[in-house]
């Protein structure tokens, strides 16, 4: 979405560099900000489409670099609710750095894709200048009563998301018991490789009634945790596919 973005209102779009293993160090990110100077660096956290978070040190390096041209960091947390336990959130470092914002949405742990509602928090100095610049009616009636109720209901919703949790975690460990390379993940899906033909077994996996995505990367795919009933019928499925054996729609 963000090269979209900055299409939509004429901004240049520079793609910033990771490691082979798509991590990103507080190093490297830090020298590419010093290098480019950009007005605006995103860093989304945990990451799409690898799942992985980034350490508050990458922020803090990521900001500091933007010292000397004013960069205004914003911190994507939108799959945060996903994060192993005890993951630090960036909006711990707000407190005295006016340039930082943190985004989230209700669209992912709270399963309200459909209403559009997110969120930021960032110094009232940003948020004042967001007001001038919103659509008037930038959210409906009804998107802010769905979004209330949903709040109010979080107990719940939250342990909804604990259980997709255990399928993720699940999900690595059995990825990781075939043979394949998952990537560390703090959000709702897995990200594996050492796939010789990805989308042979993305078709494998279609024929036997189990969906995942193809994000175009090559030798991977990735995979969102669901019910337990769901995880299951992937495993399974997957299994059979890498051992060359017949797959039935589950």
């Amino acid at each position: 979405m963000y090269p979209l973005l900055a299409s939509g209102t004429d901004t240049g779009y520079i793609v910033g560099v990771r490691a082979d293993d798509y991590g990103l160090s507080a190093e490297s990110a830090a020298r590419q900000v010093r290098e480019l100077q950009p007005n605006i660096v995103f860093l989304c956290s945990p990451n799409n489409p690898t799942g992985t978070g980034l350490g508050l040190d990458v922020v803090e390096a990521v900001y500091e670099a933007g010292e000397p041209s004013q960069t205004i960091v914003i911190v994507d947390e939108a799959y945060h609710e996903f994060a192993h336990d005890g993951t630090p959130s960036a909006l711990t470092l707000l407190p005295g750095r006016e340039r930082l914002i943190v985004s989230r949405t209700m669209s992912k742990a709270f399963a309200l894709a459909g209403a559009r509602v997110g969120y930021m928090a960032a110094a009232p100095e940003v948020t004042d200048a967001l007001r001038l610049v919103r659509l008037p009616y930038h959210l409906s009636a009804i998107t802010q009563a769905t979004a209330l109720a949903a709040l109010h209901h979080r107990v719940a919703l939250m342990a909804d998301v604990e259980d997709i949790k255990r399928q993720r975690d699940r999900i690595v460990s059995e990825l990781q018991r075939m043979g394949l390379k998952p990537a560390a993940s703090d959000s709702n899906y897995v990200f594996f490789g050492g796939l010789d033909n990805p989308h042979e077994v993305w078709q494998g996996l279609l024929d036997a009634g189990v969906l995942i995505r193809d994000v175009g990367i090559a030798g991977h795919l990735r995979v969102t945790a669901g019910t337990e009933t769901e995880t299951t019928a992937f495993l399974e499925a997957l299994e059979r596919i890498l051992a060359g054996r017949a797959v039935q729609p589950a």
